[in-house]
């Protein structure tokens, strides 16, 4: 049964649905294990995971291009374990994560579940920052591309959520409205605010404080539809 006006349901890739925390870290381990360096594996993955959301944040906010982030996210990281690495096995790891990270299949817990939920009643669409080499496979490697009509990626516009530009680009590609539509992200700055901000109804999948609907656990996302 239909809730309301909403038609669409558009999703986050990384962090809503694809459990990009552990497919990453499943990534480095085979990469620092091929390159003997599981000695700092552990201090590594702790550095990096705050490093790759700190990046991330310039990248969303246009302050470094694509190349910086997969650069300096790494140098970074090693920096702050005291590691030194040379700038050509930075780029070789980088070069080697890219490849790889899309063959991690690792979806968050209730993700099919709700996604066969709502197929029956709703359009379902990807909004992504995500780049279009990594994010189609990241698609098609977890089984994920049948439920999804329409994917949107930041490079299609050229721009990032939460650019009011990207979520009007998705709209126009999925032939819906704003008010006809719902966003469900981990990201509340650029799935929530960006999507609100356009019109469309939101759900946050996250654990910071928000007024709206809110919560940590997929499943629970079909009581809004309910």
């Amino acid at each position: 049964m239909k809730k309301n006006n909403i038609t669409d349901v558009f999703f986050d890739l990384d962090h809503t649905l694809w459990d990009f925390e552990k497919n990453s870290r499943l990534t480095f381990q085979d990469i620092f294990e091929d390159l003997k360096l599981t000695s700092i594996f552990e201090t590594f993955m702790q550095a990096y995971v705050p490093t790759n959301f700190k990046y991330w944040k310039l990248f969303r906010n246009e302050l470094i291009s694509k190349e910086d982030l997969r650069y300096h996210r790494l140098k970074e990281s090693f920096d702050l374990v005291n590691y030194k690495v040379s700038d050509e096995l930075i780029h070789s790891i980088a070069i080697a994560y890219i490849k790889h990270l899309s063959n991690q299949t690792h979806l968050f817990a209730g993700a099919t579940e709700l996604l066969e939920f709502l197929k029956r009643d709703y359009k379902l669409h990807i909004i992504t920052n995500g780049f279009d080499e990594v994010q189609y496979k990241k698609l098609d490697r977890s089984g994920l591309s049948p439920y999804f009509s329409t994917v949107t990626t930041s490079e299609d516009v050229n721009l990032k959520k939460p650019n009011p530009k990207v979520f009007m680009h998705a709209l126009e590609k999925a032939n819906t409205l704003a008010n006809n539509s719902v966003m469900i992200g981990d990201n509340l700055e650029a799935d929530i605010e960006g999507a609100s901000k356009v019109g469309m109804h939101a759900i946050y999948f996250g654990n910071e404080n928000y007024d709206g609907f809110k919560t940590n656990n997929l499943i629970d996302i079909k009581k809004f539809f309910e």
